[in-house]
């Protein structure tokens, strides 16, 4: 449980009513977002990571034929002995994995069968290896075994007909063995989503290129660039827009020409006198939102033209933060995959995590197992320029909007990095 540490003063300085909820945000994009229309047929190989658009369903039994689970004999479950008592049959042949045993086993025979191999008929039952005794052709069991042990029987992984992947599955390693072991080439995804995404700022300079007094490097389109090709999205890079009221327009109108979805960060503050800002008023249907979030209180989201619209703050950690937590979520929506908000799981804290009521915190950790308890540290400074602390940590610490300092050893809430894309 968490142990808050009362402070005196401690409300957050940019506390304020109006401020929307972590959750009010999430419900909010949940109804902005759909599914895109559009699907193409790839082969499985292709399909990793793709979202599934139809309903799979099995064409055959998986497995197809009753099968051993064992290397062991595979007996009729009339010999298996009477309690206490021994009994000795004889091998009659051998059933392999793609070579099965031809014959019948009649009572007092068995086969030795191969894991995987085809139950011979007059036989229902394997015995391991490991538990009989063998002496030339013949095998002793004992009474310590029952009926049916060991087989695979026909359908008990997928029955024909049976739907065996949904639409919606963002497709893994897994679901491309499982459509193999069906035998299929191919399979009916959704298109990719397009995002558009751009830069803005005459200070910003590509990297490679020399920094004048005032200048920094585009840190922001880069870090957008990697997370979005981890998603596994349709990438659209236009670079740096220059601080020019036509050109970040033109910008703006031909992204949203070409993609299902516009990300641009800096320039969405309520208040700020920006190009992007009045360009946005000028094209789009915007909402421009404050969240009791820290990092990333700025936030816009809405459509210009059918494209939906992504601005995420300026600050390199807030660009990350509310990109994971609200662009993210969004743009699998998008994909054809549920709604859904990021998985958290429960930690020990290290140390103590200062904080001041007033907004959800999502501060940098790094999560451990140590000794099979998982534990979480602080990355250090949390400010939102700070973006080496992003680079070292592998979570957020998730400190609730009410709450203030938390005591060092106190359980909270973290949501893993591995995991927030797939």
């Amino acid at each position: 449980m968490n142990k808050a540490i009362p402070v005196k003063q401690n409300i957050d300085c940019d506390s304020d009513p109006s401020l929307l909820t972590v959750n009010q945000v999430h419900e909010k994009l949940e109804n902005l977002t759909q599914p895109v229309s559009g699907t193409e047929r790839v082969a499985i190989r292709s399909a990793l990571g793709r979202v599934l658009d139809q309903d799979v369903v099995s064409p055959i039994n998986v497995p197809p034929y009753s099968n051993s689970a064992m290397d062991g004999y595979a007996i009729g479950s009339g010999d298996i002995p009477e309690a206490g008592h021994e009994k000795s049959l004889k091998v009659i042949g051998t059933s392999f994995a793609g070579e099965p045993f031809s014959g019948t086993v009649n009572a007092g025979e068995c086969i030795r069968i191969m894991t995987g191999a085809q139950i011979a008929q007059g036989t229902d039952t394997v015995i391991m290896q490991e538990h009989v005794t063998r002496e030339d052709d013949d095998i002793m069991i004992n009474s310590d075994h029952c009926m049916g042990q060991n087989v695979r029987h026909p359908g008990e992984d997928m029955a024909k007909g049976s739907v065996v992947l949904k639409p919606g599955k963002r497709l893994i390693a897994a679901d491309i063995g499982l459509l193999a072991s069906l035998g299929f080439p191919e399979v009916d995804v959704k298109r990719k989503v397009r995002v558009a995404f751009f830069s803005t700022g005459d200070e910003l300079k590509s990297v490679g290129e020399p920094l004048e007094e005032g200048q920094i490097y585009d840190s922001n389109r880069y870090t957008l660039y990697g997370m979005l090709e981890t998603l596994g999205v349709e990438l659209i890079d236009m670079g740096v827009i220059r601080d020019d009221q036509q050109a970040i327009e033109d910008a703006f109108l031909n992204a949203a020409q070409i993609a299902d979805a516009v990300i641009t960060s800096g320039g969405v503050s309520v208040g700020e006198a920006d190009y992007v800002k009045m360009t946005l008023d000028k094209l789009g249907k915007i909402d421009f939102w404050k969240v009791a979030m820290k990092p990333g209180k700025p936030l816009a989201l809405g459509e210009i033209d059918n494209a939906m619209f992504f601005g995420l703050p300026g600050n390199p950690v807030s660009v990350m933060a509310t990109f994971y937590l609200f662009a993210l979520p969004a743009l699998k929506h998008m994909m054809g995959m549920a709604y859904e908000q990021p998985i958290t799981i429960k930690a020990s804290t290290e140390s103590l995590i200062k904080k001041r009521p007033g907004r959800t915190d999502f501060q940098r950790g790094i999560l451990q197992n140590q000794d099979g308890k998982l534990s979480v540290s602080s990355t250090g400074m949390q400010a939102s320029h700070i973006l080496s602390g992003m680079s070292q940590a592998n979570c957020f610490i998730v400190i609730p909007q009410e709450s203030g300092s938390i005591e060092a050893g106190s359980e909270v809430e973290v949501i893993p990095f591995t995991g927030l894309i797939a």
